[in-house]
């Protein structure tokens, strides 16, 4: 077949009038395409094109869109009656319900009235292209195009062909999205794609977190966002997505990788779904809503305790620097030799609990306090107390760490902490996508920070920790539980031994 998405005159057919149709629809005809709408639902499109027109004219009221401009956008918005009316487009994008079945139906329909050149794209986030291109007569024409909600507001665009797609086709859907504004990345057909592939970390790892009574929600979500440098955190994220819309896709990859440990979805998170605690929509998830302060109780609650005069520093990853702070906040802070039977022992672990640290290095139960340096992050602080921790000397550490100017978390014992528990996770999924070959190096990176919004991508992130560091945490959480979820990507591995960078091809 003869692709051709260039052409000035091309028509755009959007079948679905929700959300996600409407925004794409309004994108096509924002960049200067002819856009056709459609939806099976009697007034879904009059409704859809009304939502456009109050959002432009938002727009238009700040200043970002002239009215002219406005006036010609939804001049080529327009409603299809019926699937017959596309048959002058060069490309139909489909934004419906995700059943495979409803899909193969409406390809088949669309297949009758659409030009042998014509090119039909699914914007499917989690069904197979390929699967969806088999009920059609000619799978070569068939494509994927994953845009992110909102379509208006959000860069990236997934592109993906499927196995039977003709060999010209991704190539053509790349500069389709360059030609919308958006910023494509190429995936191959493979279960969530990159991006929902990529978010099978945060999320599932906070959960466990939580469920383990290791912090509570709000601190998981502060300790990401003042410690590690995310937007959002994860329950934060939940709410705003929807936890049965999360869960949904959580068991969904999990199934469609034969269930991969890796990507093991949450019990805690269904029963919350069955429960209706879906979040923003339905007024409460893990926050209530109906409360204008989003409240949390803490874990551990810490009394106040004066600043120490000295601490003592087990010479690990992450002392030097931690000595550094605490003695420019004038506490004297000792590395390495022998503690001293009456200070505080502070151990930095990677992957390892409180607990273990404080057995390997023979240290006093009762004095010893982790803390969290893998990041080097000065935002928040996490101390970590053992079981046989005594109160002061936690709070003797908090006092401590607060003098350096930064707030500080106390939680209980935990392989990893918070932090690098979930940014070891997150490096090593996206260490996986790579070795999967599911998308390049770099555009891995690009479909996280984009599709996401984390602060890096998973294997820019990995090379800021340093892979040996990254890889030190997940064999040390793996040797502690034993569990195959923390088994270390054959990627990470090679690469961190190397010593090169989590983006370095093979």
């Amino acid at each position: 077949m003869t692709i051709n998405l260039d052409r000035p005159d091309m028509i755009v057919a959007v079948i679905g009038a929700g959300a996600m149709g409407r925004g794409i629809a309004q994108v096509c005809a924002q960049a200067g395409l002819q856009t056709l709408l459609f939806d099976a639902r009697d007034g879904a499109v009059a409704e859809a094109i009304a939502v456009v027109d109050k959002g432009l004219d938002g727009q238009v009221a700040k200043g970002r869109m002239s009215a002219d401009d406005k006036a010609s956008v939804m001049q080529r918005l327009r409603p299809m009656a019926s699937l017959a009316d596309a048959a002058s487009a060069g490309l139909v994008i489909e934004a419906i319900v995700e059943d495979l079945a409803v899909k193969r139906e409406l390809f088949r329909a669309l297949e009758k009235h659409l030009g042998a050149d014509a090119v039909i794209a699914t914007n499917t986030s989690s069904l197979s292209v390929t699967e969806i291109a088999a009920g059609c007569e000619r799978p070569a024409r068939v494509g994927g195009l994953h845009f992110f909600n909102p379509p208006p507001v959000m860069k990236l665009v997934e592109v993906i062909g499927g196995l039977r797609s003709d060999p010209a086709l991704v190539d053509a859907l790349v500069a389709f999205a360059l030609r919308i504004g958006k910023q494509p990345i190429v995936a191959t057909d493979t279960p969530g794609f990159v991006v929902n592939h990529a978010g099978r970390a945060y999320g599932p790892e906070a959960l466990r977190i939580v469920a383990q009574g290791i912090a509570s929600p709000r601190e998981v979500d502060i300790l990401m966002k003042e410690a590690a440098g995310f937007r959002m955190g994860p329950f934060e994220l939940f709410d705003l997505i929807g936890a049965d819309i999360t869960h949904a896709v959580m068991e969904s990859i999990f199934a469609r990788y034969y269930d991969e440990p890796m990507y093991q979805p949450s019990a805690q998170l269904a029963v919350r779904v069955a429960g209706g605690l879906l979040g923003r929509k339905t007024g409460r998830g893990f926050y209530d809503y109906a409360d204008a302060p989003k409240t949390s109780a803490p874990t551990i609650l810490v009394a106040p305790r004066p600043k120490p005069a000295s601490v003592w520093i087990a010479d690990e990853d992450g002392a030097a620097e931690l000595a550094a702070l605490l003695n420019a906040a004038g506490i004297q802070a000792t590395v390495g030799g022998a503690p001293s039977a009456h200070a505080v022992n502070i151990v930095t672990p990677l992957g390892e609990d409180c607990t273990g640290a404080a057995l390997r290095l023979k240290l006093d139960p009762a004095r010893t306090v982790a803390v969290d340096m893998v990041g080097r992050f000065k935002g928040r602080y996490t101390v970590m107390k053992n079981p046989l921790t005594a109160p002061d000397a936690l709070g003797a550490t908090v006092a401590a760490l607060a003098a350096t100017g930064a707030p500080v978390t106390a939680i209980n014992d935990s392989i990893g902490f918070v932090v690098q528990r979930l940014l070891a996770m997150i490096v090593n999924v996206g260490s996986r996508i790579a070795e999967l070959r599911v998308a390049a190096p770099a555009d891995i990176d690009t479909a996280v920070e984009l599709g996401l919004n984390y602060p890096r991508g998973p294997l820019a992130l990995g090379d800021l920790l340093g892979p040996a560091r990254v890889l030190a945490v997940l064999d040390h959480m793996q040797a502690a539980t034993h569990d195959p979820k923390y088994r270390a990507t054959a990627w990470l591995r090679r690469r961190a031994a190397l010593g090169v960078s989590l983006r370095t091809p093979d």
